[in-house]
This record gives C-alpha cells, sequence and structure tokens, in this order.
C-alpha cells in the first residue's frame, strides 16, 4: 500500500566525526543524514528503510570553504547554496559555482549538501559530472582512517561509489581551473540534469594540450568523451574544431538510458548539442 511515512527507524546526532564514524560501523543497517533531500523522499516511500540515521548537522568543521596550495578545499557540509555564493569558489573554479546556483531551486540549495550528493550519486546530479572534470579528489573517512579517492575512481555505476561501508566523505579537494563549464537541459519539474556537460581544457601558445568532456544524465554514471576531448588536442579550440568534438561525443554513450521525458537517442544528441556550448565557454576561458 502506498504511504509516505517513513518505517521505524532510530535516530542519532553525533557531535564530533569520530563519534559519526562509530555509529555507522556499530549500528545494524545505518545511514548518514546530511541535507535529507535524497534519503528522505525515498525513505517517506519505503524505498529506503534503515533501521538507524546518523544525523551529521552537528559535527564541527565540515562546512567550510578555503583556499589552499592547489585550490580549494570544501567541506562535505557546505550547502549548494554556500558553494555558489563563495568569492573563493567563484574566483577560483567559477564552473562549479555556477552548477552549484542550477541545482533544483532555493530551498534544495539551502539544504543539500555537495558531500551528500556525491555519495548519493544519482545520475541526473550536477556536482558528479563537474568534479570528475575538475579532476577533483574527495576525503573520506571511516574506521580504517582517511583516504583520498579520485573523482574518476569515486563512482562506480547506478547509485553507486567506492565509499565501504560506514564511511563518510569528509571534504572536496578542486584545483583551482579557469578554463572549464558546465551546461545543463534540466528536467522541468525536478531541475535534476536530463543531460548536463562539463568541458575543461588547457590552452599552450594558442594550442589546445590538453581536453575533457564528461557528460553526465545519459547513462548510470558520468562518463568520459575520450575521443571527443583528443579530437580538440593540437587545435585553437575552433568553432569547426568544437562541433567535429561534439560530433564525436555520442561514441562514448553507449547504454543510453531512456524515460518518458527524454529517450535514449534525445539524451544522445543533447550530449551532443551542451558538450559545444560548454566547450565554447570553457575556451573562451581559458584564453
Amino acid at each position: 500500500m502506498y504511504t509516505t511515512r517513513p518505517a521505524e527507524f532510530t535516530y542519532h546526532r553525533p557531535a564530533s566525526l569520530d563519534e559519526a564514524v562509530a555509529l555507522l560501523a556499530e549500528l545494524e543497517d545505518a545511514r548518514p543524514l546530511a541535507g535529507g533531500h535524497s534519503l528522505l523522499p525515498a525513505m517517506k516511500l519505503r524505498l529506503s528503510t534503515p533501521a538507524a540515521l546518523v544525523d551529521l548537522a552537528s559535527i564541527p568543521g565540515l562546512a567550510g570553504i578555503e583556499r589552499d596550495d592547489d585550490g580549494l578545499r570544501i567541506g562535505a557540509l557546505a550547502t549548494h547554496a554556500a558553494v555558489a555564493r563563495s568569492e573563493a569558489v567563484r574566483a577560483e573554479c567559477p564552473a562549479l559555482a555556477e552548477a552549484a546556483a542550477l541545482i533544483g531551486d532555493r530551498q534544495v540549495r539551502n539544504r543539500g549538501t555537495i558531500g551528500g550528493s556525491l555519495a548519493h550519486a544519482d545520475p541526473g546530479a550536477d556536482y558528479p559530472t563537474v568534479v570528475k572534470a575538475l579532476g577533483a579528489t574527495m576525503t573520506a573517512v571511516g574506521r580504517g582512517g582517511s583516504r583520498e579517492i579520485a573523482a574518476e575512481d569515486f563512482f562506480t555505476g547506478l547509485f553507486t561509489t567506492s565509499l565501504e561501508p560506514g564511511e563518510l566523505v569528509t571534504s572536496v579537494r578542486v584545483p583551482a581551473v579557469q578554463g572549464a563549464a558546465y551546461v545543463k537541459h534540466k528536467h522541468p519539474a525536478s531541475g535534476y540534469a536530463v543531460v548536463g556537460v562539463a568541458a575543461a581544457v588547457s590552452l599552450e601558445g594558442g594550442a589546445c594540450t590538453r581536453a575533457i568532456i564528461i557528460v553526465g544524465g545519459v547513462t548510470g554514471m558520468p562518463v568520459a568523451a575520450s575521443a571527443a576531448a583528443a579530437a580538440l588536442e593540437g587545435t585553437p579550440g575552433s568553432e569547426e574544431a568544437i562541433a567535429a568534438a561534439g560530433a564525436r561525443v555520442p561514441e562514448a554513450l553507449a547504454g543510453a538510458i531512456g524515460d518518458t521525458y527524454a529517450s535514449a537517442a534525445y539524451r544522445t544528441h543533447l550530449a551532443s548539442v551542451l558538450a559545444r556550448r560548454a566547450l565554447a565557454v570553457a575556451f573562451e576561458r581559458a584564453v
């Protein structure tokens, strides 16, 4: 029978990271709670029925945004709104700030967190696509200690990541990247990306030395359009070169998904269009 009330669970609100990690290890079928925008609706529909929730909101030091030697360190509990308005993010990595501003609506942006979004790994989420293009690194903490996970290794499939049971994302390190952009076509009801494309390029002597194109929303996890990106190397990022690269994006999208809003073929075509737009902005910023 349809219900909007979650199954019974116990609620825990640890005051420290160590306490949270211990609770997740000791409690049976426990889930961490950050912003809750994905977990709580799933619980109300009984699609997720954890026996315990470990609320991370009272843990100090997990919401800061600061510059470091390599770019930015963003705490896992930083909200989308905080990322979008951060002067440091806008200065060091404008594509990330712009992506955060495109997430959901104002209520979602003021409550949802970057760490929660990354750990949830929704194929229609914006951050996974962007952080993979930017070469970000996630810091995860569990009973075994702390470890760094590159974005390219973090996402492993539909709603799945390389996090071990009981591990928490505590921060995201993002390199300072100017020559990058993110463009998406959002679902009119949810705001999720029907297709989202992040592009990052490097120039030397007026020629492209490195390009990255990551496509989200089309397959179970963000994928790199490697052949399309390689086609840009050595070019000046001209309109013709960008168009040629965009035409090769579908080569990376085998297994494209479709639904009642957008077919697999439509998503694949849209990925090519959005890749050209993202690349145009990325090259413009890289100059």
